[in-house]
């Protein structure tokens, strides 16, 4: 596998440098450290600060989202590795306002880890902070064990509503209370079709026979729960499709936003053609779809691969994702 890299061990580093070189009217470092992003005008004084963090191959996940009506900081590891306690805790002093400082990012132990240190650390300087973890991917673990699953794409439609209710005043247990509100109607799953190779180790992620797929892959190459031959466009969106409705309960005259994410290595094109099959299967449910995503919204480096996110819509998470926001990745008018 052939990368654009200079040394392995600066890959990090590098790329964040660079994006903080193309948009420096969005996003500032606020501190020596360059694993700490924030939006460029933060603090905002009175508002609710949103931090966000993770290891890094997954752009646009996590640095991606920060910007008005999104996060406010992220806190950057290295690739597939969380951010440190101390990069966590300079986030939240960099984006406090005086309002609390809420910590969104996805399950994983590492980062569970971290970020509840930080907010140990938070406290003793006077910040208050509380936690919402994003816990979204249904292949991860059965309905009734939801509260260990491990965090994907769809806490992308977390990160738009959160923004969206601290930039319009809500207090921090308010924000909270949304961001949970999102993560208990959010389900995805994903398909894996090649591994990601790693830059520090040029080794795959994991193996695939040609002509195989694996259904309920994690970001990380974590295994699925079946691995069989390559299917059509069709017949996989039906498969993840037929979980996620199922798993979110939702039925005729139910309303949703759907998410396609590609991996990293997934052409648009075949994105397209998972949605129109979605498009069908829901609309023969009699389920409206009043938002969609198409593109790639959490990768894992130059994995090819797809998910489906479902997030249940009723007036006020449809309003949240309708509010305005805008950062290097994402925007919405």
């Amino acid at each position: 596998m052939k990368k654009i890299i200079n040394e392995p061990a600066s890959f990090v580093d590098e790329f964040v440098e660079g994006i903080l070189l193309a948009h420096p009217d969005l996003l500032k470092n606020p501190a020596d450290d360059r694993r700490v992003l924030v939006r460029a005008d933060a603090p905002v004084a009175g508002k609710v600060g949103i931090v966000t963090g993770g290891g890094s191959g997954h752009l646009p996940l996590f640095k991606g989202y920060v910007g008005r009506g999104l996060c406010d900081g992220v806190a950057i590891g290295n690739v597939f590795s969380s951010p440190s306690s101390s990069q966590v805790l300079e986030a939240t002093k960099a984006v406090n306002g005086g309002a609390g400082v809420l910590y969104l990012y996805g399950n994983y132990g590492g980062d569970v880890f971290n970020f509840d240190l930080a907010a140990d650390m938070a406290e003793l300087e006077g910040i208050p902070t509380k936690t919402a973890v994003g816990r979204d991917d249904v292949a991860s673990q059965p309905k009734e064990r939801s509260g260990d699953r491990r965090g994907v794409a769809g806490i992308m439609f977390a990160f738009k509503a959160a923004g969206a209710a601290a930039e319009r005043g809500d207090s921090l247990e308010q924000v909270t209370a949304v961001a949970e509100d999102i993560i208990d109607n959010t389900a995805t799953m994903g398909i894996g079709l090649s591994p990601t190779i790693l830059p520090t180790t040029a080794k795959p992620s994991f193996e695939l026979e040609d002509g195989e797929m694996e259904v309920g892959i994690g970001i990380h190459g974590e295994p699925g729960f079946h691995r069989g031959a390559l299917e059509t466009a069709d017949r996989i969106a039906e498969r993840l499709t037929e979980r996620l409705v199922t798993d979110l309960a939702i039925g005729s005259g139910d309303h949703v936003a759907v998410l396609v994410n590609g991996m990293g290595a997934t052409p648009l094109e075949e994105l397209y053609l998972l949605f129109r099959r979605v498009h069908q299967l829901l609309s023969e449910q009699g389920i409206t779809i009043d938002k969609n995503y198409v593109g790639e919204y959490a990768t894992s480096l130059e994995m090819a691969g797809a998910s489906i996110s479902l997030l249940a819509l009723n007036d006020e998470r449809l309003a949240l994702l309708n509010a305005p926001a805008e950062s290097p990745f994402f925007k919405e008018a």
